[in-house]
C-alpha cells in the first residue's frame, strides 16, 4: 500500500466527518438518540444492539461503553449486544433461518420501553429489518445507523442516523464517532440528572 493510498483514506474520512460535523439535522438526530437512551435507562430499561460483520463488532463496542464506562466512573448501565451469544445465534439460525437471529432475541429479551440500536451500513440486511420490525411490535424505541443508501430503514426507525457517505469503512468510522459522542452525552446526562 502506498503512502498516497493511506493519505487518501484519511482525507476521505476527514471529509465525511466534516460533513457530519457541519450537518445540524444529523447532529440533532444524534442528540435525540442520546435522549432516548437516557430516558430508557432512567426508567429501568435497557439498550439492545445489533449489526453484522464490522457492525457486529461496533455493536459490542458500544454496549461495552454503556455497561462499563465511557469516561466517567459511574454505575453500569444496561446494554446487551445480541451479536455475542454463539449458541443462540447458531440455534436460531439453524431452526428459524439467519434472517431471524436478531428478531428472535428481540422477541425474547426486548420489553416495551427498551431501545434497539441497529447498525447496518447498507440498510438492507434482512436480519436487521426483521429485528427492527419485531422491536416495533413489542414497543421498543428503534434506532438505526446507516449510510446514504440505507434510507429505507426510515420506516422501521424512530430515530435514523444516516452517515454522509456510501463507503462502508467511512460509514463505520462515522457511526463510531457518533456513538462515542452519544455515549459521552448519555454518561453526562445520567450523572447530572438532566438531558
Amino acid at each position: 500500500m502506498s503512502q498516497n493510498q493511506i493519505a487518501t483514506h484519511f482525507q476521505q474520512s476527514l471529509a465525511a466527518l466534516e460533513r457530519a460535523a457541519g450537518d445540524a439535522a444529523l447532529l440533532a438526530v444524534a442528540g435525540d438518540i442520546a435522549i432516548a437512551i437516557v430516558g430508557a435507562l432512567r426508567s429501568g430499561h435497557k439498550v439492545l444492539l445489533i449489526g453484522n460483520g464490522g457492525s457486529a463488532a461496533d455493536a459490542q463496542h458500544i454496549a461495552s461503553e454503556i455497561v462499563g464506562r465511557y469516561r466517567k466512573e459511574r454505575p453500569g448501565f444496561a446494554a446487551i449486544a445480541l451479536t455475542t451469544d454463539t449458541s443462540a445465534l447458531t440455534a436460531i439460525s439453524n431452526d428459524y433461518g439467519f434472517e431471524q437471529i436478531f428478531a428472535r432475541q428481540v422477541e425474547s429479551l426486548g420489553r416495551q420501553g427498551d431501545v434497539l440500536l441497529a447498525l447496518s451500513t447498507s440498510g438492507r440486511s434482512p436480519n436487521i429489518l426483521a429485528a427492527l420490525a419485531a422491536a416495533r411490535r413489542r414497543g421498543l424505541v428503534t434506532v438505526g445507523f446507516t449510510g446514504l443508501k440505507g434510507s429505507s430503514l426510515r420506516e422501521f426507525c424512530d430515530h435514523l442516523f444516516i452517515a454522509p457517505s456510501d463507503d462502508t469503512p467511512v460509514i463505520q468510522q462515522i457511526h463510531m464517532t457518533a456513538s462515542h459522542a452519544i455515549c459521552d452525552s448519555v454518561e453526562h446526562a445520567m450523572a447530572d440528572g438532566c438531558t
